[in-house]
């Protein structure tokens, strides 16, 4: 009760004083009014009692003003204060707690140490922090200056087929959709074929701009080439256009956008059309980009087109293809990709050895030697495995890795199957073993479960190609 005579009190208690009252007044039982409440009937017996003695004001709670029973005492408080004040006063309330427990064996959980920090102005919550303000830059402004690329991994066949991969090229200037393209996931081998389509079409423009990915910028000097690039960032320099990094996503707002009208409006599309396949989707797009620029692109500031043409000695199929160098050995030999290349012995070839060449792997899957741009006749004497023990997966490939090494796994399985050294026995554990693993987990209720996605038809070999390779 305060000075004026009032009392205050919780919902649950002005619940359960409606109740009470009314089994109180004979409107209902005791029985009722403890099922009602949740409670015991005891408990009700004792609750009613005290309401009809001491009125409302025995339905409050005497813990309410106390302070809790478990409340440590202020001298640790402020113990743990000071220390953090001398030693940790920089360090956050997770870190300063293990140090507090390894270094002097206060024992303080997380939360608590950030409520007395945030009291005694140590740290500051994040409720109460300046958010980061990402103000507006104006476009630029004429048409191929600067384009947006980034890639959006979205449901986009619906329950029609799993989930994939649009890349996505936005011009800065105008909003205009310049290129779209499907995949089964975000990688080099995409970028090169939609840049491929991208020259062919408009022409080079002055710069991309995309995310920190490691498509675009080499992170770590873990594997670094020695000019600092990417497969696709040594591509662009090749054919003179500079590749930019947004330091936040807000920097690349354009493409980020866009990415939200394409998950409504391109999704409804292709279930009008019943496309549920990467290459029917690839196919639609031109169709797409053209209804979708003639709604929403914005017109430039200047007439001017930045585009550059492709020149006549720009080979696009020998720049965009996975280049790397290697050492020739003296028996004539190279190791690429876990694969074994022999050159072949001749006036030609007998200088090269321990040269240096570089391999390239084309789009299709081709492989080339050449020493000084000069190709160099070789055969295959050992293929190489797709994906092996510990390779290094980035976490946007992992689907399609998965993918393969599920297919090459039934492939061995298969060849134990036909094998005439494997026992009946050991056939049948093979038999029930995959039976086992292909049969699907019923679904939880309230999900939908997907079918496997029909294959792309220009990548129907998608297991032997590049794109997976390069993951």
């Amino acid at each position: 009760m305060d000075d004026r005579g009032t009392w205050t009190m919780s919902r649950r208690e002005l619940n359960r004083l409606e109740v009470l009252t009314r089994a109180l007044d004979r409107r209902l039982t005791q029985a009722q009014a403890a099922e009602r409440l949740g409670l015991g009937l005891r408990q009700v017996e004792r609750l009613c009692r005290q309401l009809r003695l001491e009125g409302p004001a025995g339905l409050i709670s005497k813990k309410r003003g106390r302070p809790s029973n478990r409340k440590l005492p202020d001298s640790i408080r402020e113990h743990a204060v000071a220390l953090v004040l001398a030693h940790y006063v920089d360090f956050g309330p997770t870190l300063a707690a293990e140090k507090l427990a390894e270094r002097h064996g206060l024992g303080v959980s997380v939360e608590t140490l950030r409520r007395w920090m945030v009291e005694a102005e140590i740290w500051v919550p994040r409720s109460r922090r300046d958010r980061r303000v990402h103000q507006p830059r104006h476009r630029r402004s004429c048409l191929g200056e600067l384009i947006q690329i980034d890639g959006c991994e979205h449901a986009w066949f619906e329950d029609r087929a799993p989930k994939c991969t649009l890349l996505v090229f936005v011009d800065d200037a105008t909003s205009r959709l310049m290129e779209l393209r499907f995949d089964i996931c975000e990688s080099t081998h995409g970028y090169f074929v939609a840049t491929w389509t991208y020259l062919e079409r408009y022409g080079k423009p002055v710069a991309f701009y995309s995310d920190q990915a490691s498509i675009f910028r080499i992170a770590n000097s873990r594997g670094k080439r020695r000019d600092g690039l990417t497969q696709y960032g040594r591509a662009l320099s090749e054919l003179n256009i500079d590749i930019l990094c947004a330091n936040t996503p807000q920097a690349k707002g354009r493409v980020e956008r866009t990415h939200l009208t394409l998950q409504d409006r391109l999704v409804k599309e292709l279930r009008l059309r019943g496309i549920s396949s990467i290459g029917d989707a690839n196919a639609f797009a031109p169709e797409f980009i053209d209804d979708f620029n003639a709604r929403f692109a914005k017109a430039p500031l200047s007439e001017h087109d930045a585009h550059r043409p492709v020149r006549e000695d720009e080979d696009l199929e020998l720049i965009l293809s996975h280049r790397e160098e290697r050492k020739i050995s003296r028996a004539l030999t190279v190791h690429f990709r876990r694969g074994l290349y022999l050159l072949e012995p001749g006036p030609g070839t007998l200088d090269l050895r321990g040269k240096l060449c570089d391999v390239h792997e084309f789009l299709d899957g081709r492989i080339e030697i050449r020493h000084r741009g000069r190709p160099v006749s070789f055969a295959v004497f050992e293929q190489p495995r797709r994906v092996t023990q510990g390779d290094i997966v980035a976490n946007k490939r992992l689907s399609a890795v998965l993918t393969m090494i599920q297919a090459e796994q039934r492939t061995r399985d298969a060849e134990l199957l036909s094998s005439p050294k494997v026992t009946r026995r050991q056939k049948e554990k093979i038999r029930a073993a995959r039976e086992q693993a292909d049969t699907p987990l019923a679904a939880p209720a309230g999900l939908v479960t997907r079918g496997s996605a029909p294959p792309d038809e220009t990548r129907s070999k998608q297991q032997e190609t590049p794109e997976t390779r390069h993951l």
